[in-house]
């Protein structure tokens, strides 16, 4: 599987509630790289799964943004 499909490997539910938390950290205050990495360590994904999803997220106005 080539590298730039590995966030889709995540199902849609779960790459959902990545971009949830990364949301919800940043919200807390957590700077765009600290909460990068806390999402990743959490759900056990890179960090440059995290950055897709958060793109994907943001490409499709996910909640709560949407």
């Amino acid at each position: 599987m080539p590298s730039n499909d590995a966030a889709k490997a995540l199902p849609k539910a779960e790459r959902k509630a990545v971009f949830l938390a990364l949301v919800q950290a940043q919200d807390a205050g957590s700077t765009v790289a600290q909460s990068l990495k806390e999402v990743a360590q959490r759900f056990g994904i890179s960090d440059h799964q995290v950055k897709r999803i958060e793109q994907e997220g943001i490409d499709g106005e996910w909640p709560p943004l949407g």
